[in-house]
């Protein structure tokens, strides 16, 4: 799916497809976490399957009120001792499928929310 929105305030997600995703002008093929003013392309965990507390404690690090966890072509949880580090944290938690964690980035993005997105490939 393409996605096209006026150029605005940082990062913005403008396609993605099985096995990439376009950050600004830069295609991404592994999984990737992008915030408002930097994308860090070398995300540890390849799938959900890899996902790990410590992954998420460093997303927390990086500060955002809200992450959404794009668990890639279907929907997955997270074991509740994962969503744990960022609870205690304050943060919140939206899993859902890649390319609604693309759309969802993209408006919370519009609106000037300080979001991360942690994206697996579809």
């Amino acid at each position: 799916m393409k996605i096209n929105l006026d150029k605005g305030h940082g990062n913005r997600i403008r396609h993605y497809a099985p096995g990439q995703i376009t950050i600004n002008d830069q295609v991404v093929t592994t999984s990737t976490v992008v915030l408002a003013d930097r994308t860090y392309t070398d995300w540890a965990p390849a799938s959900m399957a890899d996902l790990k507390a410590a992954h998420l404690a460093t997303i927390a690090d990086m500060g955002p009120e809200i992450l959404l966890l794009g668990t890639g072509a279907s929907l997955c949880f997270p074991q509740p001792a994962l969503m744990a580090v960022l609870m205690e944290r304050g943060i919140g938690l939206e899993v859902m499928d890649t390319p609604a964690a693309c759309r969802t980035f993209n408006i919370l993005m519009e609106d000037r929310r300080n979001v991360a997105a942690a994206l697996f490939m579809i």
